[in-house]
């Protein structure tokens, strides 16, 4: 696997090297015009000056080019890192892009210019001690024989020294490819923002589901427990009882089914859709509070005031708290009446639910479970106050939401 990493590693260094050969004979053509390099010269005094000065036109042409094009596919293949992103590029993406071109052509045209000086090396001392230097490179004469046995020991370590200058090019630009390939601040941003609405969004739908169909299925035992209580006796009330648990069982069933639906549309990649938006169903409110209670199936003794000029948020969390507090007295209570009052004073939404005590004088409640964690975030999230706990004679939830929002 190392070997495997060392080679496309090498490969991507390669193709910078070649990509930096049109610049170096740029740059070759422009010294002979200008007299720079003059027969006689040293090549490699020449040579560095040609590359410093062909690193400044890579990155003004990186700015140009469509560099972003090859190089991200080339990064995730060869460098095996993600350098996936999401959006338009803007200007600063542009300029990192252009310091990738520099950086790999840079980096790479180094590395190649050590392969092509070594490998030869190597191929060299390996054929020396068998038939002398036939190329003349060393400058004297070199005869065949064992007293050269030492050269391939020595073309094995440049060989060496050549992975380990590859190994460290590689890293450098897997470090360059995620630094400046990779996603931007802005882009980790954008996703992690994505990913707290999407979050948020679960969140909400979870809450939803469990008040909506947790009230519905303690409908539905409560009017199976009457209808069956009244069955022979009085066959009118329980097909009453039946129809509002057909009712209630096939809303319950049509929330379940939106729910499951937005949650399928979101593991799909497609985003889930905030509530209120084009296919939804309208949602419900304070405005019906009367349906909420008549389907309850149990005795409520309710008071409720003017509630038109609740704002539609404000409205759509109260009744999901009226909801899950209802759910809770039919759970828990002693069957006995229910108390609701929702009223406005002072431009701040009161809502109160209170249930008789069951056996022994006291409610069964508990601590309220997930439906009281549900309703302190709802009621949080509006700035708003909530209580909720045993009283004299019961459990009472009180809830006080401001129906304009202060900071």
């Amino acid at each position: 696997m190392r070997w495997s990493m060392l080679a496309r590693r090498w490969i991507c260094l390669v193709f910078g090297g070649a990509l930096l050969m049109p610049y170096m004979m740029a740059g070759e053509i422009v010294t002979v015009l200008y007299g720079i390099g003059q027969p006689g010269s040293p090549l490699f005094a020449v040579q560095p000056l040609i590359f410093l000065a062909a690193l400044p036109v890579v990155w003004a042409s990186g700015l140009v080019l469509p560099v972003r094009t090859l190089a991200a596919p080339a990064a995730q293949a060869l460098l095996e890192v993600d350098v996936r992103r999401s959006g338009p590029q803007s200007r600063a993406d542009r300029w990192r892009t252009a310091a990738w071109f520099v950086l790999h052509l840079g980096v790479g045209g180094v590395v190649s210019g050590c392969t092509l000086a070594l490998l030869p090396l190597v191929v060299w001392t390996f054929v020396v001690p068998f038939t002398g230097d036939p190329w003349d490179l060393a400058g004297m004469a070199l005869e065949p024989g064992r007293h050269l046995a030492w050269l391939p020991l020595a073309g094995l370590a440049a060989l060496a020294v050549l992975g380990g200058v590859v190994m460290a090019g590689g890293a450098v630009l897997v470090r360059g490819a995620r630094a400046l390939l990779g996603p931007s601040a802005a882009d980790r941003l954008r996703e992690a923002e994505e990913q707290a609405r999407a979050l948020a969004e679960r969140n909400r739908l979870a809450a939803e589901l469990h008040d909506s169909v947790g009230h519905a299925l303690s409908v539905v035992t409560l009017q199976a427990a009457a209808a069956g209580r009244v069955l022979e006796r009085d066959p009118a009330t329980a097909r009453t009882a039946l129809s509002a648990i057909e009712e209630t069982a096939r809303t319950a069933l049509a929330d379940l089914d939106e729910v499951l639906g937005i949650l399928r549309a979101d593991s799909r990649g497609r985003a889930a859709q905030p509530a209120g938006s084009p296919g939804h169903g309208p949602q419900p409110s304070l405005a019906d509070l009367d349906r909420l209670v008549r389907g309850t199936g149990a005795p409520v003794t309710a008071e409720v005031g003017d509630l038109s000029q609740v704002p539609a948020v404000q409205s759509r969390e109260a009744y999901r708290i009226v909801q899950e507090s209802l759910t809770n007295a039919i759970k828990h209570g002693s069957g006995g009446p229910v108390r609701l009052a929702a009223v406005v004073r002072d431009g701040v939404l009161d809502l109160q639910v209170h249930n008789d005590a069951g056996e022994h004088g006291r409610a069964r409640n508990g601590t309220g479970g997930r439906g009281l964690e549900g309703m302190r975030e709802r009621v949080a999230l509006l700035r708003g106050e909530l209580s909720a706990g045993p009283v004299e004679g019961g459990w009472r939830v009180h809830a006080r939401l401001p129906l304009r929002s202060t900071p």
